[in-house]
């Protein structure tokens, strides 16, 4: 993993420079809508004779603009809480938005209480003669095996909870994976191009690492490509091999060179001792480390992105006398685009399960001028739906004395601290010497650099709080399932 700089996405013709036409404009990604809601009231289990006080907490997240007058589906996610009886932070669910066309509102939510699985079921009918009462009361029936167990109803109460009702709804913008792996490269002499997959086998722990990469030397000379796969084995030593150079050919969508792809749901081919067929599942959305727009349009010195913060792979990877078949290993591929690397930088993936995923990339630039300065922190973690900070740029200004990212940048451990709105972070990562593979390489202009990557890192980290005090919020320790590199020249 390298840091690069964006340049404008056209179609060219490989080593010339020239850009004869440009692609059909894609069609803008379709709005998303996403809000929460907190609701309260009381809850009656069969066989009490007394109610209980119940609290939902709840985050909604539908892949359209709610529709008035249609029916919108949606997700469901969030917080049950009963007094003496259940606390579930991580209840799933649908909802069903259909004010008019069907006059109701519908909540279906499983959650674990007492280790019994239930499902809250029930809506809100829309009354044109009562409006507001009958859009904040939602009566309700308590599910388990199909069978009823309890009754309630919970308010949503608009004196306390209207304004953040309102303040929480936003419109993202949804993206499918696929053509974020399309080639970016316009014949420009002097960039490089990335396509990188990292990957944990669940089975037997070990860490997997595909690198492809596009090379247009900035003397003029024709492109070519390359690249590399490795193994991280948790007992043995770490191998690779490489495959390429290559003449450069510029396939429709992903990476081809070699007899080796990487494209959209597909990554295979062979280099050494190691051979690979895989098959790619994205179960998240595209996640932007750096600003949206620098994929884009090259205002910063980098550009990075995943296609899906999140994939689970299947197939086999096979490397000397070890054949691997994997089955739902975590992981993800990434993206690179720019003119090389940096001065010195650091890069981690920590998949978090279910909670989600981190992702950081810190630098120091190549630019006379900029490389005393500390490195450039770009972190984005996605948890239980959200992506903090809100805006990659918050973690970055800390770089230029506007906020409080941090980067300390060492082996065989660095870290990452840092604070945007009322949480704060610390990240810790470390890579073992034995589990640590050093790779040199050349940016377009030929100067060298090494990379020193860990597929089976370890990592720390402590997201937490301001509640009158800083609070934990959650923790998470990765013991050799973080990827992670180092690199400098």
């Amino acid at each position: 993993m390298s840091t690069r700089t964006s340049t404008p996405d056209r179609t060219g013709t490989p080593g010339t420079g020239s850009v004869p036409g440009t692609p059909d404009r894609p069609r803008p990604p379709r709005r998303g809508t996403t809000f929460r809601e907190t609701m309260l009231g009381r809850i009656r289990l069969d066989g009490e004779d007394h109610d209980r006080p119940v609290r939902l907490d709840l985050r909604v997240a539908a892949d359209r603009v709610l529709r008035p007058f249609g029916t919108t589906p949606a997700l469901l996610a969030g917080r049950i809480r009963v007094a003496g009886w259940a606390d579930d932070p991580d209840a799933t669910g649908t909802l069903e938005i259909s004010p008019l066309a069907r006059r109701r509102i519908r909540y279906r939510i499983e959650f674990t209480a007492d280790g019994r699985r239930l499902t809250l079921d029930g809506w809100k009918s829309i009354s044109p003669r009562r409006p507001i009462a009958s859009m904040t009361v939602l009566p309700y029936t308590l599910y388990e095996d199909g069978a009823a167990v309890g009754s309630g109803t919970v308010r949503f109460p608009p004196a306390t909870q209207l304004l953040p009702f309102l303040a929480s709804f936003r419109f993202p913008r949804g993206e499918e994976s696929a053509p974020l792996l399309a080639p970016k490269w316009d014949g420009t002499p002097g960039r490089t191009e990335v396509w990188y997959t990292t990957a944990t086998d669940p089975a037997t722990g070990t860490g997997l690492w595909l690198h492809h990469e596009l090379v247009a030397p900035a003397d003029g000379s024709p492109a070519f490509a390359h690249g590399w796969a490795a193994a991280f084995p948790r007992s043995g030593p770490v191998r690779h091999a490489r495959f390429g150079p290559t003449p450069w050919t510029r396939p429709a969508e992903g990476f081809t060179g070699d007899g080796i792809q990487a494209t959209p749901g597909q990554l295979s081919g062979a280099a050494g001792e190691f051979s690979w067929q895989l098959a790619e599942h994205p179960t998240d959305t595209p996640l932007y480390t750096f600003p949206r727009w620098s994929w884009r349009r090259p205002r910063l010195p980098a550009a990075q992105i995943l296609p899906a913060a999140r994939a689970t792979y299947t197939g086999t990877f096979a490397y000397h006398d070890t054949t691997l078949t994997l089955d739902g290993a975590p992981g993800a591929s990434a993206r690179i685009y720019g003119h090389g690397n940096a001065h010195r930088w650091a890069w981690l993936h920590a998949d978090l399960g279910d909670d989600g995923v981190l992702e950081i990339v810190a630098a120091v630039s190549t630019r006379p001028g900029l490389r005393r300065l500390p490195p450039l922190v770009f972190l984005r973690l996605r948890h239980r739906g959200r992506t903090w900070p809100r805006r990659a740029e918050r973690a970055a200004v800390g770089w230029a004395g506007l906020g409080r990212f941090r980067a300390d940048v060492a082996l065989p451990t660095w870290t990452v601290t840092g604070r945007a709105g009322t949480r704060r972070i610390r990240v810790e990562v470390t890579q073992p010497e034995e589990r640590t593979l050093a790779l040199d390489y050349a940016d377009p202009d030929g100067s060298p650099a090494v990379c020193r990557n860990s597929e089976s890192a370890d990592a720390h980290i402590l997201l937490e709080r301001w509640w009158g005090g800083w609070r934990t919020e959650a923790e998470w320790t990765l013991d050799g399932t973080a990827h992670a590199e180092v690199g400098d020249r």
